[in-house]
């Protein structure tokens, strides 16, 4: 029987062991936390977004997209569902999103662990690893240096996670182990996250929430649009709209460019009926103030905030307001430009991007390396969208990873 020991208590390792047992391997999960699985706990608010019915390779970012799509063919959305519909766990969808019917992310962990437990996984817990060996002589065993002692494996699956979030286990240990084995690592950075802006105003209008259009641009060019709730904070943008684009912000800011975010605060309306609505306004009401006038149609502390940037006072009767001024705010609520200086550190964001090269791993993730090592999970240069994508990849590398590393040909029963 083949012995597979997994670096990594998370998504991606649990499925790899579970995976492993049922293609007939003995499977160890090495795990330096106090208790395996933390993250899954913190995904989706809470309620764990398991996956995505829409799931595809244009919902992740990778230098080499059919490496993405090879994973994805082996294992997709509706394995993830049947694999835990296997074990006693009801899923239900919300918009292409799929989350427990419990919604909690405890009842996917709960099930997990009963499974490792049914499968009899040895997990051991407070592991630190400081080395994985190459194969020895015979060109079989790897042997994986711990502060709990030396394990040897026939195969040995490297799945630490990221940098995000290192309370959790992912504290970046696992690139340093990767690279320990010849591995390169392409710079991690932030995503999913929330974005600094240079403005000085954001404490002035902190708290805001509302459904915007959002255009990144890159030295002045548009690379991404989004729709969906933006929320200002104290010291910038925030919300998924602002989550989907981060990571492109991140890497553009990492090679210290301009990067500016277009703001339509009133998507709902277009150009031409933003202005004939005013008009209409602006003559039946000539005597409210600016203020006044703008109040049903933007949120109070933005519409403050515009007018004092544009130095019209809030009391000013409307009819005294030059037309040029009334259209630079029409002009303003439908694209205003914030500047953004940084992202949120790793500590909130929800993963990285970067990390193991891709063209070094196998479709099978066999590092190209080492032999008898393979890479799962948030290691690999691959981040995705909200919405249950990064937890389906680490679900579809785990088993991938878990599959080859019994030496089993591929199956997707679970019993």
């Amino acid at each position: 029987m083949r012995e597979v020991g997994i670096i990594g208590g998370g998504a991606a390792g649990i499925m790899a062991a579970i995976t492993a047992v049922t293609q007939g391997a003995k499977a160890t999960i090495l795990e330096h936390q106090s208790r395996i699985g933390k993250k899954i706990l913190m995904t989706g608010n809470g309620k764990c977004n398991l996956t995505n019915l829409h799931d595809s390779e244009d919902d992740y970012y990778c230098d080499r997209p059919d490496f993405v799509s090879q994973m994805l063919e082996q294992f997709q959305a509706k394995d993830t569902i049947a694999f835990f519909r296997e074990f006693g766990l009801l899923c239900k969808e919300k918009n292409g999103g799929v989350y427990p019917i419990t919604e909690q992310a405890s009842s996917v962990l709960d099930i997990l662990q009963m499974e490792l437990d049914a499968k009899k996984v040895t997990v051991l817990t407070q592991v630190q690893v400081n080395c994985i060996c190459k194969p020895d002589q015979s060109g079989h065993r790897i042997t994986v240096e711990t502060t709990q002692g030396d394990f040897t494996y026939d195969a040995v699956i490297l799945a630490c996670g990221g940098c995000a979030h290192a309370l959790t286990g992912s504290d970046g240990s696992g690139y340093k182990l990767a690279r320990m084995c010849g591995h390169h690592i392409i710079q991690p950075l932030p995503a999913l996250v929330q974005l600094k802006c240079q403005e000085s105003y954001y404490k002035s209008i902190a708290g805001v929430r509302c459904t915007a259009g959002l255009q990144l641009l890159v030295e002045g060019t548009v690379v991404a649009r989004e729709l969906g709730e933006l929320q200002v904070t104290d010291y910038g943008i925030s919300g998924i709209a602002v989550f989907q684009f981060s990571r492109i912000a991140a890497k553009a800011l990492y090679a210290h460019k301009k990067v500016t975010v277009c703001i339509d605060y009133l998507p709902q309306l277009s150009d031409i009926e933003l202005k004939e609505i005013m008009s209409h306004v602006l003559v039946t009401h000539p005597f409210r103030t600016i203020e006044e006038v703008f109040l049903g149609i933007i949120n109070k502390k933005l519409l403050r905030m515009i007018l004092k940037q544009r130095g019209i006072p809030l009391t000013q009767v409307v009819s005294t307001v030059s037309p040029t001024s009334i259209q630079v705010l029409l002009t303003d609520f439908k694209n205003w430009t914030v500047q953004i200086k940084d992202t949120l550190s790793f500590e909130h964001a929800q993963v990285c991007c970067g990390g193991v090269d891709c063209t070094e791993v196998r479709g099978n993730c066999e590092s190209t390396k080492m032999k008898g090592l393979y890479l799962a999970g948030e290691l690999l240069d691959v981040d995705a969208k909200c919405g249950g994508y990064n937890l389906q990849w680490a679900w579809t590398t785990g088993y991938v990873a878990g599959s080859a590393a019994a030496g089993s040909s591929v199956t997707k029963g679970f019993s």
